[in-house]
C-alpha cells in the first residue's frame, strides 16, 4: 500500500541500491512495516542494524530519534531570534508517528510558546477512518511503548487512515503522548479535504508544493492565523516536500495523470 503511495521515493532509494521489501501483511502500511522490520531484526539479531526514522518502539529509539531531530526547533528557534527579535507565539507541527513534532516542539518545551500537534482527520473522527491516536485514541502498548492507541476495548489494534502515508499509523511517540496528557502540547485534527485545500493553498500563493504530512499543520495555522493579531508569529514546520504525493493528489481530484 505504501509502496503504491510512496513510490516516487521507493524509486529514488532503489537508484541509490537500496533493496525495498514490500509488506504483504495487515494493513500493508507503516504499522506492519514496523511489525516486520522487528521481527526480522530479532529473528537475525546478529547480523542486522534495526534503524527507525520516527519516535515510536521500544526505548531507546523514540529519546535517540527525538535527539536526532531536535536540530529542527534549535535551527528554528535560532533563525527566529534572529530574524524577529522574539521566540513565536506558537508552532504547529503534524503528528502521525510523531518525530517531527518532537524535533521542532523539544527546544521551546520551557518556553512560553503555544505548542499544537496536528494528526491526521481522514474522513472525519465520527466516522473511524482516521489516524488521531492522540485525538481519539486510548492507553495501550505498541512496539514496546505505551503511548495513546488506535484499538478496541480488548486491546487490538485498529486500522489507521490517512490520505498521507507518513500519518497513517495507529499510534503515536510515547515522550509526545506524555506531552499531551500533561497538557504541555496541544492537539487536534485535519480531515483529508481541508488537507487537500492547504496543499493547493500554499502552492498557489508561496510556490512550495508541501507534503500530505505538512498540508495537515498548514491548514490549522492558517485557521489560527485568523484568529490571531498581524504581528503574532506562527512557525510551521514544512516538514515534506510534496514531489512524492503528486499522484495522490491528483487521484483525489480526479485529475488523470
Amino acid at each position: 500500500e505504501d509502496i503504491e503511495r510512496q513510490k516516487l521515493n521507493v524509486f529514488r532509494m532503489e537508484l541509490m541500491n537500496t533493496k525495498v521489501i514490500p509488506v504483504k501483511s495487515g494493513s500493508k502500511t507503516l504499522k506492519d512495516a514496523i511489525n516486520e522490520a522487528m521481527r526480522d531484526w530479532l529473528t537475525n539479531v546478529e547480523t542486522t542494524y534495526y534503524l527507525i526514522g520516527s519516535i515510536v518502539g521500544p526505548h531507546p529509539y523514540p529519546m535517540m530519534v527525538r535527539e536526532f531531530q531536535r536540530v529542527i526547533g534549535k535551527e528554528t528557534k535560532e533563525q527566529i531570534l534572529e530574524k524577529e527579535s522574539s521566540l513565536p507565539d506558537a508552532v504547529v507541527a503534524c503528528v502521525g508517528g510523531g518525530s517531527n513534532a518532537i524535533g521542532t516542539f523539544y527546544e521551546f518545551l520551557e518556553d512560553k510558546v503555544e505548542l499544537i500537534g496536528v494528526e491526521a482527520g481522514g474522513k472525519g473522527i465520527k466516522t473511524g477512518e482516521h489516524g488521531a491516536s492522540l485525538c481519539a485514541g486510548t492507553d495501550g502498548v505498541l512496539h514496546g511503548a505505551y503511548s495513546k492507541l488506535l484499538q478496541d476495548r480488548y486491546g487490538q489494534i485498529r486500522t489507521s487512515y490517512s490520505i498521507a502515508a507518513g500519518l497513517d499509523y495507529p499510534g503515536v511517540g510515547p515522550e509526545l503522548s506524555y506531552l499531551v496528557k500533561k497538557g504541555r502540547v496541544k492537539v487536534t485534527s485535519v480531515t483529508d479535504k481541508e488537507t487537500l485545500d492547504a496543499f493547493k493553498l500554499l502552492s498557489q500563493t508561496e510556490g512550495i508544493v508541501p507534503a500530505l504530512e505538512s498540508a495537515h499543520a498548514i491548514h490549522h495555522a492558517v485557521k489560527m492565523a485568523e484568529r490571531m493579531e498581524k504581528d503574532q508569529i506562527i512557525v510551521v514546520n514544512l516538514s515534506g516536500r510534496g514531489d512524492k504525493d503528486v499522484f495522490v493528489v491528483a487521484e483525489a481530484l480526479g485529475v488523470e495523470l
